[in-house]
């Protein structure tokens, strides 16, 4: 009786853990669906269903191969639609405002879109204080700036 008790909770703990490790990594959705499948095992254990090792783990195999192909897909469709896109790329011939002065190809801080950036003048001019400028090129997180 022990070792039935031990088989399905240690499913269960299995499946927990597995769906921790997804929540704790960046992967992509693929340990949610082996955690699913164990706790879907540990399930049927414990509602009695008595069956060998051998059809356990194939259960658990066929559990999580159908969820990855069947479910996978769709899932992260659905979790991209929810996360918003950014729009670094689209700043390029905006106005910022210099929040410091900015010497000739250096290094200085301009406010766009009410967030502070980090900003290279590659214009010819000095770029003041609170004057305005056009991105020119988003390089990382630094834009290129040139003076209006």
């Amino acid at each position: 009786m022990g070792s039935y008790f031990m088989t399905w909770w240690a499913w269960l703990v299995i499946g927990l853990l597995l769906l921790a490790g997804e929540i704790l990594t960046p992967g992509g959705f693929y340990l949610i669906f082996f955690g699913v499948a164990a706790l879907l095992v540990g399930l049927v254990k414990m509602l009695g269903f008595e069956f060998g090792l051998a059809l356990e783990g194939l259960l658990f195999v066929a559990a999580s191969v159908a969820g990855l192909m069947f479910f996978r897909k769709p899932l992260l469709e659905r979790f991209r639609k929810l996360t918003p896109v950014s729009d670094v790329d689209n700043l390029t011939n905006e106005i910022a405002s210099a929040m410091e002065e900015i010497p000739v190809q250096g290094i200085g801080k301009v406010e766009l879109r009410g967030t502070s950036w980090n900003a290279r003048n590659v214009s010819e001019t000095l770029i003041p204080k609170s004057t305005r400028c056009r991105v020119e090129r988003v390089d990382g997180l630094t834009l290129e700036v040139r003076s209006l």
